[in-house]
């Protein structure tokens, strides 16, 4: 099997950087001095490879290592999120030097993970938007603290408005003011009666939250419900509980919320666009250009592009730029991303007060106007 190639920016001179990554790559596979190394395989096989330099300015450079893919695999053959990552950067994670930017996985190693099971054009027929190009309107339940009555009357407001997604706001988990059993059970039970009423198609997505036998029992609950899509935090569950969860607990649509996806020095495009879809994310939350703690535009189109890009057997993720968005910047995030998009807009709305239903109607309305047909 053809190695892993990890990808990484290093602040070190020209005249240190050989040195730096000869040492960056015993780091990341054996953790010791190679001349204490008496193995030939191990030398051969498992010390990863420092397979090219490039200079990237003044003191910095990128840096891309092979690692082997026997050190992620099990005995089984499975391949484990968690021991990728720690091999890729895990104690480098903890030198302020290096960050990651990218992991490439040999085709053989890809198809360990199963990616979305729905994917851009799943999403769409779940909202009942099948043979439409257009992008998907989301917003959240929001603030955290209301009991499920409350919740339930916002999440009814805005499936009469006909927005396609109502995601509970990621603080919200498993707490007094809002149980995660009631508040389930109300909010789809609010929104399933809009639907009926309208004819709509919205889809409640409830937030999962705590460890894994927590996690299974909401996963159950879900079913119960018969709730479409669900909100998970990967990062603040932790990645290999997000795989299994995924895997083996649920059989809808899964958003990704990027919450303590900023703690280390791993590239946004890689952590929310690639890695959460290859663990099996239909829909990847990010912040916005231009909001209240955005990205740069460069790297939010590099991390819808790794979203949805051809990536062997994956289907595509669907970008969800966030965090302050306004109804009235929807035709510029749209140019900016075209269709293939879940555009979030969540306290825009909820300040509009008495008018908060109009305001999501002129939500909905305003993307559906810039719908491009399909070929």
């Amino acid at each position: 099997m053809s190695r892993i190639l990890a990808h990484y920016d290093v602040a070190a001179p020209a005249a240190e950087i050989e040195a730096r990554a000869a040492a960056l790559a015993l780091e990341q596979s054996i953790e010791m001095p190679l001349d204490a190394v008496t193995s030939d395989l191990v030398r051969r096989e498992v010390v990863a490879s420092v397979e090219r330099i490039e200079g990237l300015g003044p003191n910095r450079h990128r840096v891309v290592l092979g690692l082997a893919p026997a050190t992620m695999v099990r005995a089984d053959g499975t391949a484990e999120i968690g021991q990728l990552v720690n091999m890729a950067f895990g104690n480098c994670s903890l030198q302020d030097d290096v960050t990651l930017v990218d992991i490439d996985l040999p085709a053989e190693l890809l198809t360990a993970w199963p990616g979305p099971r729905f994917g851009l054009d799943g999403l769409r027929e779940q909202v009942g938007a099948a043979g439409e190009r257009r992008a998907l309107t989301m917003t959240a339940l929001k603030p955290q603290g209301l009991p499920p009555t409350e919740l339930a009357t916002l999440a009814a407001t805005f499936a009469r408005a006909g927005l396609d997604i109502v995601k509970d706001d990621h603080g919200i988990a498993d707490q007094g003011a809002a149980p995660f059993a009631a508040r389930v059970a109300a909010c789809q039970r609010a929104i399933s009666e809009a639907n009926a009423a309208t004819g709509g198609h919205t889809v409640y997505a409830p937030s999962l939250s705590g460890g894994p036998r927590q996690l299974a029992e909401q996963a159950r609950i879900v079913r119960e419900e018969g709730v479409g899509m669900v909100l998970a935090c990967p990062m603040l569950m932790g990645l290999p509980t997000f795989d299994e969860l995924v895997r083996h607990e649920l059989s809808c649509p899964v958003v990704a919320h990027p919450a303590f996806g900023g703690a280390g020095r791993m590239a946004a495009p890689l952590l929310l666009g690639r890695l959460f879809r290859l663990l099996g994310a239909d829909a990847t939350i990010f912040p916005n250009h231009g909001g209240r703690f955005s990205y740069s535009p460069a790297a939010c189109a590099r991390l819808a592009e790794v979203a949805r890009e051809p990536w062997g057997h994956l289907l595509p993720c669907a970008p969800v730029p966030a965090g302050g968005m306004t109804v009235d910047r929807v035709p510029e995030m749209l140019d900016f991303y075209g269709p293939d998009v879940i555009l979030l807009i969540g306290g825009g709305l909820l300040s509009a007060g008495a008018e908060l239903e109009a305001r999501a109607r002129q939500f909905a309305a305003r993307v559906a106007s810039l719908e491009v047909p399909v070929p």
